[in-house]
């Protein structure tokens, strides 16, 4: 798989506006600051929101979240997601503007999307990567009979 970033279609631009829709909708101060939207091979779109805790943690990404939804709807075959941060009051800046995953989602990505395309901010605004692209040189266990698949 290529590292190089590609271009958005209409339907990476709805994903954005999606996951800006879901955090603009449930933003809570303290509770929920990420939004995140996957979108599976078969066309469907999730959305979820970070759940932040006072205990550290014990949050939960936006981007698990999303993940969680498609599995447990039996549609785990995810093409691309993207995550957006909603401003805190105190900021000036109001845009919600997309960002990258951290570094737990990346590894959460890696191993239950892979070959999803990842949105993330380009030079000249939003370009789709690999996840792989997030997570090069990636930890992974040998198969074997003794391991899952």
């Amino acid at each position: 798989m290529t590292d190089e970033a590609g271009p958005l279609d209409a339907s990476d631009h709805a994903l954005i506006e999606a996951a800006r829709a879901a955090i603009a909708r449930l933003y809570a101060e303290n509770r929920h600051h990420i939004g995140a939207a996957l979108r599976t091979r078969s066309g469907r779109v999730y959305t979820a929101v970070h759940l932040d805790t006072y205990v550290g943690r014990a949050s939960v990404c936006a981007e698990a979240v999303a993940v969680g939804r498609a599995i447990a709807e039996g549609d785990s075959d995810i093409e691309t997601i993207v995550s957006v941060r909603h401003p805190r009051p105190a900021e000036d800046d109001r845009a919600i503007r997309i960002v990258s995953p951290c570094g737990i989602c990346r590894e959460l990505l890696a191993d239950f999307a892979r070959g999803c395309r990842v949105v993330v901010s380009g030079e000249d605004g939003p370009v789709a990567v690999p996840v792989d692209a997030l997570l090069p040189r990636k930890y992974s266990v040998p198969k074997s009979r003794n391991t899952r698949p």
